[in-house]
């Protein structure tokens, strides 16, 4: 009878392995189309930003787990380095397993760029651009632009002084006006463009720079001075390259809306 119940289990889970099921905590919202003004621009000039759908929690260690059991090419002692750094899943026990302490449903970290890029893929999603990130993680509870109330960025700035907040569960902070969870207070998040930012030209857009430097003007071309947790997401977007796997560092996934 054991038996039978250790077959059963394996052939469900071939079969979600070969329909692509990784993820088991992810649902995700719709974020209607709008404007905002991003933190760094050209002449405070809005940003388009389009219909999507965004996974109303980050990335899970079990969701990563999952994702590995079919992808070994993508586990710590199979990736190739110049897709991820010495750190990468650094406090995994072994290829497929994470340590007993790590909560299953703690955001997964350590994780490049080719990695989580990847991840979402597989899913027949997407990273989000920093513009979507952005347009979303400026929601409080209540209002879709949150950004010059004292206690919405004294709350993000408390966040950057808590330790460790990357070991906790999902869900644990507030929901937001689009209905998602953990932008602010659990980890940083990859997006897909994550160094765009960091250029010399006028405007993050300018693709004739070379995306391969992080260094750039900084804070000559922001449109709010005041916004200190803005210009500290991203001072640490510009610190980082790809193949970089960071304690704190996480993500989620987005998915294109189609008009029908």
């Amino acid at each position: 009878m054991k038996t039978i119940i250790r077959l059963s289990l394996t052939v469900f889970v071939s079969l979600l392995l070969q329909q692509n099921v990784y993820s088991q905590t992810q649902t995700m919202v719709f974020i209607r189309a709008g404007k905002y003004a991003p933190i760094y621009g050209r002449d405070s000039e809005k940003v388009n930003v389009k219909s999507f759908y965004m996974d109303v929690y980050p990335i899970t260690n079990n969701d990563f787990r999952l994702f590995l059991l079919s992808h070994p090419q993508f586990r710590k002692s199979n990736i190739k380095k110049i897709f991820a750094d010495g750190n990468y899943l650094n406090t995994w026990k072994n290829d497929t397993a994470f340590q007993d302490k790590m909560l299953p449903n703690a955001p997964v970290t350590n994780v490049s760029w080719f990695a989580a890029n990847e991840y979402c893929k597989c899913q027949g999603k997407r990273l989000p651009t920093i513009d979507e990130w952005e347009y979303v993680a400026m929601a409080d509870e209540n209002n879709s632009d949150a950004r010059k109330l004292k206690s919405y960025n004294q709350y993000i700035l408390s966040w950057y002084e808590a330790p460790k907040t990357f070991t906790n569960p999902i869900g644990k902070t507030f929901k937001n006006f689009w209905g998602v969870y953990d932008m602010h207070g659990l980890v940083w998040e990859w997006t897909a463009d994550f160094n765009s930012v960091l250029i010399s030209g006028e405007s993050r857009k300018d693709s004739s720079n070379d995306r391969n430097l992080f260094c750039g003007s900084g804070s000559l071309g922001a449109t709010d001075l005041m916004n200190y947790a803005a210009f500290m997401r991203y001072a640490f977007r510009g610190s980082i390259k790809a193949k970089y796997a960071v304690q704190n560092l996480g993500f989620r996934c987005v998915k294109n809306y189609q008009n029908k």
